[in-house]
């Protein structure tokens, strides 16, 4: 079957960072670097390679970094012209005139309400989610392979990934239906269960495909755990009404909203490279 591709995408990077303070007090937590590369270009690039074509940024205050990371610099690029320097690791950033779209979060009300802000530049398409803070190392990237298995079965694929059992009250978990292959229907959805009650270890690990009938439920403006708008209630209500399943991610997950998390995804993408593994490899060593 033919279904609609996925075009957009919405990120949501509102938060304030607090985990990270005080190195998030001046710079948003989206544009802080594994290796030589901000957390929200690495999440950009998938979403590049997966087909996306349009970039939302749902913002808050203090975000103008990250508009200014994806726009043109003039005076950088004019002086690394000058002294013979190559400019791709810059122009490689840059995306066409219009997009990134940015949208303003005015309150912190939820991940659900982030992803409502964005319902007029979504319109009535899919579109994935993408947050930042979760770096999925893999070849092809994690959305690529969730959107070819989104051209298998349509509706909403969501990513799913084992954790172990004692971690899954830290995160929406799904109730797991019928396998097929790395495909799991989705039954049900849970929010941060109280320990020892989860229905499965599959966690959903910051990447959605969405239809667009979630913005209606989102609009609803129902607050579920934390006091939060969350988009796990909202993409639960959608269960039985179209197909849903979870997509489990042939790679690496980096939990960058942790600091020890992101210490190994620094690590891990250091190694991977090259130009300055040996040299790091000889550092941990003689650690």
């Amino acid at each position: 079957m033919d279904f609609k591709p996925v075009r957009k995408a919405v990120f949501p990077v509102g938060g304030l960072g607090t985990r990270f303070l005080p190195a998030t007090k001046a710079i948003p937590k989206e544009m802080l670097t594994v290796v030589d590369k901000p957390l929200i270009q690495y999440a950009v690039e998938e979403a590049i390679e997966a087909g996306i074509e349009q970039i939302i940024f749902v913002t808050g205050r203090g975000k103008s970094a990250l508009e200014d990371h994806f726009d043109i610099s003039y005076e950088l690029e004019s002086t690394m012209k000058e002294r013979g320097k190559s400019l791709e690791a810059i122009e490689s950033i840059r995306q066409k005139p219009g997009s990134p779209v940015y949208v303003r979060q005015q309150e912190p009300l939820g991940l659900g309400h982030a992803v409502w802000c964005a319902r007029e530049i979504v319109g009535d398409e899919p579109f994935a989610v993408f947050l930042p803070d979760e770096l999925m190392v893999g070849t092809p990237g994690f959305m690529k392979q969730m959107c070819d298995a989104y051209a298998q079965v349509g509706g909403n694929v969501i990513g799913a990934l084992e954790v172990a059992p004692d971690e899954t009250d830290k995160y929406g978990i799904i109730s797991p239906g019928e396998r097929h292959g790395r495909l799991v229907e989705v039954t049900a959805l849970v929010e941060k269960p109280a320990r020892g009650t989860a229905p499965s270890n599959l966690m959903i690990p910051g990447r959605y495909i969405l239809q667009p009938e979630v913005m209606r439920v989102l609009e609803r403006q129902e607050k579920g755990a934390g006091g939060e708008i969350q988009l796990t209630d909202a993409m639960a209500q959608l269960i039985g009404r179209q197909p849903f399943h979870g997509f489990t991610f042939d790679g690496q997950r980096h939990d960058c909203g942790d600091k020890a998390g992101f210490i190994q995804a620094n690590i891990a993408l250091a190694l991977a490279r090259p130009d300055i593994a040996p040299s790091v490899r000889s550092f941990i060593a003689r650690l």
